[in-house]
């Protein structure tokens, strides 16, 4: 266990420095867990590094967001807090500022998309705060917290643009150094950059040579554009599963930040978070959310080997029909469902050659639709659609090659 007071290293006056984070630390302590590092054997076996997995999944509301904004919120003046507190999130924000402002006593109001699932929509008002529905991302509601906070005078707490937030988040990084001094990289999920802003100033201080990655899906590179361009730019639009980094423009106090002290930034695809997503779940029997599983789903673009790798899973707040259809996907991605149809000629034992070739593939049939009325010419031709589970790409491969060997031309359906 490395001891944090041998270092003194600050890295400016104007950001927070170690004795900023270790106070938030020493704050946090009876508020948020210290969730312990695990080592996945899996994945470090599938990606020839060490692999630590840093499950903020099991923090108290399910997400990292609780350190950052019980920080926050345990700063605030006491004429601050009697305004009463508004916030913006996509979900774990919410439920950060809605736990920490019931644990102190202060009213909040949070405004929260309409797309956001309702696992944390209800979870959020449980801690008696007052929710807002609206808009279709993060951004539109950011845009109505503003407005609610200037019309009613509340203490707007912002769920990423904040140093006081950044420094919470960052004792993410203390906290893996004290367990894993050996750490060569942290691989971190970036929505507004708040939590890898924190991690990074953290991590630098402590290990100025540790290389810490940023993550984002394709569908919303907000802050991977802006750096592109050196200067914050806004996204037309962000699409992605991943509604809790789906931002359209990063805070302008954490994207100097991760200018200079984040070493690079990682897109990664939605099915590949849907991958994650499963081998996660199946093999670590842990769930996190699609925006969590981010760190995990970049593990196959880094290009070194034997390195001590922590992996920040940033949240598990996930309802149950949406994990349904993250594991039938993932499942597609891995290879292991298989999905084709093929056109046949309308005639007896059609069904028969295709299920025999099935059997010795050892492939299992799990649905199968017959079907006349899909075909151009149904009166001589059918088009069958089968579903089947495998073993992976090769064996996928395997079935398509003794298919088309019996002349069936085969169309996977994804």
């Amino acid at each position: 266990m490395t001891n944090l007071a041998n270092y003194s290293l600050e890295i400016d006056n104007e950001k927070p420095g170690l004795s900023d984070f270790l106070k938030a630390q020493e704050d946090l302590k009876g508020i948020v867990e210290n969730t312990n590092l695990i080592y996945s054997r899996f994945f470090s076996s599938e990606y020839h590094n060490r692999i630590y997995i840093k499950p903020e999944n099991l923090q108290v509301t399910g997400a990292f967001k609780i350190r950052g904004a019980y920080y926050k919120l345990n700063k605030l003046t006491e004429q601050e807090k009697q305004k009463g507190l508004i916030a913006s999130s996509a979900g774990n924000h919410a439920q950060g500022v809605a736990y920490a402002a019931h644990k102190l006593g202060i009213g909040a109001t949070i405004v929260m998309p309409k797309t956001t699932p309702l696992i944390k929509v209800e979870a959020t008002k449980k801690y008696g705060v007052n929710v807002v529905l609206y808009g279709e991302c993060y951004d539109d509601a950011f845009e109505k917290a503003k407005s609610l906070q200037k019309e009613k005078d509340y203490t707007f707490i912002h769920p990423f643009n904040d140093i006081d937030v950044i420094t919470g988040q960052g004792t993410i990084a203390l906290e893996i150094i004290q367990q894993l001094s050996e750490v060569d990289y942290i691989i971190v999920p970036i929505g507004g950059g708040g939590l890898i802003s924190g991690i990074a100033m953290a991590a630098k201080i402590l290990k100025p040579d540790i290389k810490i990655i940023g993550v984002e899906p394709e569908g919303a590179n907000s802050m991977k554009a802006s750096l592109a361009m050196n200067k914050i730019i806004n996204l037309e639009k962000v699409t992605t599963i991943a509604e809790g980094v789906a931002v359209k423009r990063p805070g302008d106090i954490t994207f100097p930040i991760i200018k200079n002290y984040v070493d690079d930034i990682i897109t990664v695809s939605d099915f590949e978070l849907m991958e994650a997503f499963l081998l996660l779940l199946e093999k670590d029997k842990l769930i996190g959310e699609n925006a969590g599983v981010l760190s995990l789903a970049a593990l196959k673009k880094i290009k070194e080997a034997n390195k001590n790798i922590a992996c920040v899973v940033s949240g598990g707040n996930i309802d149950v029909l949406t994990i349904s259809s993250m594991i039938s996907r993932g499942l597609v991605s891995r290879g292991r469902i298989f999905c084709f149809s093929v056109e046949l000629p309308d005639i007896p034992g059609q069904l028969l050659s295709i299920s025999e070739i099935l059997a010795k593939m050892n492939g299992n049939v799990i649905k199968l639709e017959h079907n006349q009325f899909k075909t151009l010419d149904r009166f001589m031709q059918v088009q069958l659609e089968v579903t089947v589970e495998t073993n992976g790409h090769n064996h996928v491969k395997e079935i398509i090659s003794e298919l088309n060997k019996a002349g069936y031309n085969v169309v996977q359906v994804v």
